[in-house]
């Protein structure tokens, strides 16, 4: 059975929608989703993607976090020895035509980091749907391949193997393909609106543990799912 999405994704949507004036058939237009889709989408029957959210909030001119912004997290003691082990091949992970996500450790809620493998797929930033923005903190290390990460407020800088970069994800910003072979890295993210997207995307709950292993091909990827 499909599992559905949390509401406030969805309830956001259409709260934002309204304010800006648009209707469902306005904003299908603009962003390129069909109008039946929005329609799904904001009454939580159908899954908000990761591909989804940023094309809907680069259409509203708004920031990414604001489709993520839920009800306040009511306050809990510190956890005190958690611990999350993924074992190889185990991860829950989501993937499109411009990115692979693998998200270890995706039972822990309420998380202060987000540890997030990605292939990127993407060789420019409007293959990507553009540059995308959150709030908090990231780290980027290049685990294979090589990329550029480019942004609203720097020139693109290119990263190889064993490159890592911290930077605020404040900052609009987009990951994309260089090389010729694939390219994985490590992103580590911090911040509510990051904890609320991986908890969404990670619904999906794919098992594809060749996405997580810098040494497999796309191609191979693709056959292993």
């Amino acid at each position: 059975m499909t599992e559905t999405l949390p509401p406030h994704p969805a309830t956001a949507l259409r709260a934002v929608r309204l304010e800006q004036g648009l209707s469902l058939r306005a904003l299908s237009e603009r962003v390129g989703i069909p109008y039946s889709t929005l329609s799904k989408l904001e009454n939580g029957k159908m899954e908000m993607t990761y591909d989804k959210l940023l094309r809907l909030a680069q259409g509203l001119g708004i920031d990414l976090g604001k489709l993520l912004s839920g009800p306040a997290e009511p306050a809990i003691a510190p956890a005190v020895g958690r611990r999350s082990v993924t074992r190889a091949g185990e991860a829950t992970a989501a993937q499109s035509d411009v990115y692979a996500h693998v998200y270890p450790a995706a039972e822990l809620l309420q998380k202060m980091m987000i540890p997030i493998l990605i292939e990127v797929r993407a060789r420019s930033v409007d293959e990507m749907g553009g540059l995308v923005r959150h709030s908090g903190e990231e780290f980027l290390y290049v685990l294979a391949g090589s990329m550029e990460i480019h942004s609203d407020l720097y020139a693109p800088l290119q990263l190889a193997i064993g490159d890592s970069l911290y930077f605020d994800s404040g900052m609009a910003h987009a990951y994309v393909k260089t090389g010729e072979g694939s390219c994985h890295v490590l992103s580590v993210c911090a911040g509510p609106g990051v904890q609320r997207l991986t908890e969404a995307t990670a619904l999906k709950r794919m098992h594809t543990p060749s996405i997580a292993d810098p040494g497999v091909s796309e191609l191979e990827t693709r056959r292993a799912t």
